[in-house]
């Protein structure tokens, strides 16, 4: 908007009501959500029973057993966490290499690889779970058959779902550092190697730290879209449940609070992890 413009009165109160329409339509499921965490009933709907904090701390003695006494939401909460650590690990680690190959390396063939690159964004999550599923346990039984290697590796399991996470969370991570990255002055390296420093070490005293807020950004927003998935991670888990396959299969039982008291706090521990990168990205 061109502020020297004049405006109507009446176009300020659409915007103002477009704003908190908006607003309340993003906000509004999840202050629902959270408040039936904290409803003493035995289902997250109305009427409201009472405030109520055994959706997090009841120990099963009394019908209900709260977040931090149910061994399965913890145990799939832990699961998912070793995976989003994993999938963060490496799509960050990929994303770096990625992002100096795409920015800094001139070879044939760039745009078509760039491209091939961007093509797991566009595939749709069950369709790439599937396939990934099909081709490594294809292989896994082709071993196992021809040969008598059993590629466990590669069946169902923690591995496949962090291997199939990977595929399309290393693509963001790499936009991600290589915007960051484009920014960035060659000169500042080159002085660095006029000054007797080896590539390497330029690389890690002045580029790296250049591209570290781009890293915090992409290890965050790698390890929510990993603990958050659930289109490719279902096809892929084996014993071992995630948290957001967990609570799909509880949510065929039937829906409790706990569900909602599990959503309250994966929304303050994402809150919190935002404001983190954003006050280290301040920096």
């Amino acid at each position: 908007m061109i502020r020297s413009v004049p405006r109507s009165r009446l176009f300020d109160w659409l915007y103002l009501a477009y704003l908190v329409a908006f607003f309340v339509y993003l906000a509004l499921p999840l202050l629902v959500t959270a408040v039936f965490a904290f409803n003493d009933a035995p289902f997250p709907s109305l009427p409201w029973k009472g405030f109520t904090l055994d959706w997090y701390f009841a120990d099963g003695s009394e019908g209900r057993t709260g977040l931090f006494h149910d061994d399965g939401l913890l145990t799939a909460l832990w699961v998912s966490a070793k995976i989003a650590f994993w999938v963060t690990l490496v799509s960050v680690a990929l994303g770096c290499v990625n992002a100096v190959l795409f920015e800094r390396v001139q070879f044939r063939g760039k745009e078509f690889l760039y491209l091939l690159m961007l093509l797991p964004l566009v595939i749709p999550g069950v369709i790439l779970g599937v396939s990934i599923l099909v081709f490594y346990s294809g292989m896994a039984n082709d071993m196992s058959a021809a040969w008598g290697i059993e590629l466990d590796l590669f069946r169902p399991g923690m591995t496949l779902v962090v291997m199939g996470q990977v595929t399309f969370i290393a693509t963001l991570s790499t936009l991600v550092i290589a915007a960051r990255l484009r920014k960035f002055d060659p000169q500042l390296e080159e002085a660095a190697l006029n000054l007797g420093a080896t590539p390497l070490v330029a690389w890690f005293t002045v580029t790296l730290p250049w591209l570290l807020p781009s890293i915090f950004g992409a290890a965050a927003m790698a390890f929510l879209m990993s603990f958050e998935n659930f289109n490719t991670t279902v096809m892929l888990t084996g014993s071992d449940t995630p948290l957001t396959v967990a609570l799909f299969n509880r949510l065929r039982e039937g829906s409790t609070p706990v569900l909602n008291a599990v959503a309250l706090l994966l929304m303050v521990g994402s809150a919190l992890l935002a404001l983190l990168v954003m006050g280290r990205s301040s920096r």
